[in-house]
């Protein structure tokens, strides 16, 4: 399968979930924290914004880290990564912890360690150039 084809399959399977998180989200509109979350809730996803220092964005309430998500299913879940790669790698740790698989890493989230820990652990992951914004499949 081309690197294309396989893309496509992974962000078919990403919005396969019921449950979505986005880690890095903001309340900043001109953020892509923001827009990110914006766009699942636009689009009629089931979305919790996940940023330690808010308690609640876009009116949602707000989750500190991925294992506080409420009525986790890691196999019914999906998370949208929008932080600097630095903390990208934790957010994949704990994923992989908590049997998270389907992760999309936003442009600019991304870097090679966190391609390796994800291959490493087995995560899905969407990573390298596609973003929710422009190439996630609306209800």
């Amino acid at each position: 399968m081309n690197t294309r084809a396989k893309t496509a399959a992974l962000i078919k399977e990403f919005f396969s979930s019921s449950n979505y998180a986005v880690v890095g989200a903001s309340t900043d509109p001109s953020k892509y924290g923001n827009k990110v979350l914006k766009w699942y809730i636009n689009s009629s996803y089931s979305v919790t914004p996940v940023n330690p220092k808010e308690k609640e964005i876009e009116g949602l309430s707000c989750v500190p880290n991925l294992s506080s998500l409420p009525n986790l299913d890691p196999n019914d879940t999906s998370v949208s990564i929008i932080t600097q790669p630095s903390v990208s790698k934790d957010i994949l740790t704990e994923a992989s912890k908590l049997g998270i698989s389907r992760i999309w890493l936003q442009p600019g989230a991304e870097n090679v360690e966190c391609q390796e820990y994800a291959n490493k652990v087995g995560l899905q992951i969407i990573s390298g150039g596609p973003c929710v914004l422009v190439n996630g499949i609306k209800r």
